[in-house]
């Protein structure tokens, strides 16, 4: 996913500080190329598309593809059978990934992943960052995610806003209005009561992260606002691919909305985040980097008692009532205007 291949690629960096003279490439899959396009640490991306899953012979000639590479180290983040699979046939006489008990053998090195994270970044840093450790203990316990936009990019994205209309005076948050699936995503009418609350302030204005094809789903929420929040919904204004989402999300003050890969999108160009978990997700794992600057909420964090079987239930979104979340959201708003005013 988009998220985990940005949150991977601070590894990247960490190699290149330890070994300058290092060649370091990256294989993922191709929908996820422009998180880490213009990265300066990464050599060479090798994309691999998802229909090859499933397709012997072209699997097979992929698989001769990176053992003529004749690759050193192989660190398998992703830790799935089938990249267990191409690590092993890459024939790197050193192959690091995380330890399962039934991809383990295809190693030489593998490492457990920790449960509770001990810093501010999150065990989705913390433990990628651990599988530099079977190289040496050296490395940095945690790093930043970033993007690399360039200024004709954001420029662009800028001239766009100026040509809507979009007072730069004003607030724009970008919002985070749908998850990456139904189930993960805050119902459309306690999403609408949160942008009306927002919206409180008269100079703020939205910007709706979503594709062409997600509209009608986008519009149910746009319309359980209020006349006048919806007159500071530019619904036109989108992204007509990643790029100029990230271009577009650099000219905002905040992103705000479901838990997912716009919101670390977000926190690697340095915008403030609020994130709304979905009840399924742990938060320990996602909740990267918190601060002043990127808060988020979960339901377990006003009814713990929700869940206490280890399966959550599909329907616990309907418990996150926008009053629980309103009081955090507001302090959130205001520490945001105080760091824009300081």
């Amino acid at each position: 996913m988009i998220g985990d291949v940005l949150t991977s690629s601070i590894l990247f960096k960490a190699l290149r500080e330890k070994y300058p003279k290092a060649e370091l490439h990256y294989l993922i899959y191709p929908h996820t190329l422009p998180v880490i396009e213009n990265n300066p640490y990464i050599d060479r991306i090798i994309t691999y598309k998802p229909e090859e899953d499933g397709k012997p012979l072209k699997f097979l000639n992929f698989l001769k593809l990176i053992r003529n590479e004749n690759y050193e180290i192989v660190i398998d983040v992703y830790s799935k059978i089938a990249t267990g699979i191409i690590s092993k046939a890459s024939g790197a006489p050193v192959r690091i990934s995380y330890h399962k008990w039934y991809t383990s053998y295809l190693y030489t090195k593998t490492v457990k992943q920790r449960h509770k994270p001990t810093t501010n970044a999150g065990l989705a840093i913390e433990n990628r960052m651990l599988l530099l450790k079977a190289l040496e203990k050296a490395f940095p316990v945690e790093l930043k995610p970033e993007i690399y936009l360039t200024e004709k990019e954001k420029a662009k994205a800028k001239n766009q806003l100026l040509k809507a209309g979009i007072d730069p005076k004003n607030s724009l948050f970008m919002i985070g209005v749908l998850g990456s699936s139904k189930e993960k995503t805050y119902p459309p009418e306690f999403m609408a009561v949160l942008l009306d609350e927002i919206a409180k302030n008269p100079q703020a204005d939205f910007l709706f992260n979503y594709i062409p094809k997600q509209k009608k789903e986008v519009e149910v929420i746009y319309n359980l606002c209020t006349p006048e929040t919806r007159e500071r919904i530019h619904l036109n204004i989108y992204g007509k691919n990643l790029r100029e989402f990230l271009a577009l999300t650099a000219h905002c003050n905040a992103l705000i909305g479901n838990e997912g890969g716009a919101i670390n999108m977000a926190k690697a160009l340095k915008i403030p985040t609020f994130a709304i978990f979905s009840p399924q997700i742990n938060k320990d794992a996602w909740a990267i980097y918190e601060d002043r600057q990127n808060q988020s909420v979960h339901l377990k964090d006003f009814k713990p008692e929700l869940f206490k079987e280890k399966k959550a239930n599909p329907n616990l979104y309907q418990s996150f009532s926008p009053i629980l979340i309103i009081p955090k959201l507001q302090r959130f708003l205001a520490e945001l205007n105080s760091l824009k005013t300081s």
